[in-house]
């Protein structure tokens, strides 16, 4: 298994953002599961991806598929008292930091959730009104 794809694993479910922020390109992309959007900067994604180490519990990968630059991780976990699952669909840089990390996960309820705490937390984090606008 390729070293970043094994650090991820052991970083993401922690919810640190300095860790994941380390496993990311400089130009990363994150295509989250609660709506067709995309974050784009590794500063940006790491404070999502850390906020969302914070919502979810009970968080566990089940199973690591891939190969080179491309791979599939297959999770577990709770938002509030609802079971979700979910593929974190990972595609690695030349230098093989994460280029693009893509969320997909079920049921809805759970995602739906998932939208709600991550909103929560995001009207609260003073930075994501920086990144709207420098997205902007």
């Amino acid at each position: 298994m390729h070293p970043t794809i094994e650090r991820m694993q052991e970083v993401v479910a922690k919810g640190d953002e300095a860790l994941i922020h380390q496993l990311l390109a400089e130009d990363v992309q994150f295509l989250p599961p609660t709506y067709y959007s995309t974050w784009t900067g590794r500063a940006p994604v790491a404070a999502v991806l850390g906020h969302v180490g914070q919502v979810f519990s009970d968080f566990r990968y089940r199973r690591a598929m891939g190969d080179g630059k491309d791979w599939a991780l297959e999770f577990q976990c709770k938002v509030g008292d609802l079971d979700g699952i979910g593929v974190d669909l990972v595609t690695l840089n030349d230098d093989g930091l994460i280029q693009v990390f893509e969320v997909v996960m079920r049921p809805y309820k759970t995602v739906g959730a998932l939208r709600d705490a991550m909103m929560a937390r995001v009207m609260t984090d003073a930075r994501f009104l920086e990144f709207k606008n420098a997205l902007s």
